[in-house]
């Protein structure tokens, strides 16, 4: 099976896509599945329309049985042709701003199939057929295992003290840093440090999350957050706001908590908690419980692929 995959382009990452997009397609690889990136360039509706010649080009040339598209733009300009089937992936962002959504919405109804990595994103967008619940996977790794002292010496950390590693950079608006900052204060500890997430290659952010001695998440809006995934497979100790698919993901693995408000003092108590678990999270048992291996991914997106072609 050939599948041409659509998604934007990303500067500064590893062939120019979101991680999580190349190792989705890599696991298909694993299965047998022949594919071939389309790097969107273009930025907003108009400039995704200019994509829409050398997508041509590139369907008449490759030839694919199926389309995957990532996002709801890339979705709407992959189904500007007709002659071949597309899925399309819904990652949050093209739900939850409204914008976007009109967009998504019409991707919707072209598509062959919809994927949504998130209850709360099919509890928006409504769609009423065609469609599959399925959160991106995590590629499982020996360097996830790596123990806390080990991880603190690659990283440089100090061993003596107790690091938060924050869901993001602190100038990216949607993370939300004030919260996490002002939680972080309450705790009147200065032995404790809030880690910003930014600038690190992909083998450090999982050194990080295994040298870290809880990770905390307060985003205003997400949809099935990749790095909670990370983080889990890491057996780190989360602390989140009750967003996107967070709840679920992390729902009875002990160590890890989500908070029912945005109140910083009920985010300091529930650091406080996971800054006494000891040792590594069952989270990566969970994620395997969940099905969410991206080898377990691929197969069911094979699965999707063989229905619509």
């Amino acid at each position: 099976m050939k599948v041409l995959v659509v998604c934007k382009y990303k500067e500064g990452y590893v062939d120019r896509i979101a991680p999580f997009v190349g190792d989705q397609a890599d696991a298909l690889w694993d299965l047998g599945v022949d594919y071939q990136l389309f790097r969107v360039y273009g930025k907003g509706v108009k400039g995704y329309l200019k994509q829409f010649k050398p997508l041509k080009d590139r369907i008449k040339q490759y030839k694919p049985d199926v389309i995957h598209a990532h996002f709801g733009l890339c979705g709407l300009l992959a189904n500007l042709q007709r002659k071949v089937p597309v899925v399309t992936t819904y990652h949050g962002s093209d739900i939850n701003d409204p914008e976007v959504l009109r967009f998504s919405k019409m991707a919707m109804r072209l598509s062959a199939w919809n994927i949504f990595v998130s209850n709360r994103t099919l509890e928006i967008a409504k769609p009423k057929r065609k469609y599959t619940l399925l959160p991106c996977g995590m590629d499982l790794t020996d360097l996830q295992l790596a123990e806390k002292r080990a991880a603190r010496q690659e990283m440089q950390l100090d061993d003596n003290k107790k690091y938060i590693l924050f869901a993001g950079a602190f100038d990216n608006a949607v993370k939300n840093a004030p919260l996490a900052k002002e939680a972080v204060a309450l705790l009147q500890d200065d032995n404790v440090e809030l880690l910003e997430l930014k600038g690190y290659t992909r083998e450090e952010v999982t050194s990080l999350m295994c040298a870290a001695d809880v990770f905390l998440m307060t985003s205003f809006t997400e949809g099935s957050p990749q790095v909670i995934k990370e983080a889990m497979a890491c057996g780190c100790p989360i602390v989140s706001v009750d967003v996107g698919d967070v709840k679920e993901r992390i729902e009875g693995v002990d160590g890890c908590y989500v908070a029912n408000t945005h109140n910083p003092q009920e985010l300091a108590g529930l650091l406080q908690k996971a800054l006494q678990f000891e040792g590594k999270t069952k989270g990566r048992e969970k994620i395997i419980a969940d099905m969410l291996d991206n080898r377990q991914v691929a197969g069911k997106l094979m699965e999707i692929y063989k229905k619509v072609s």
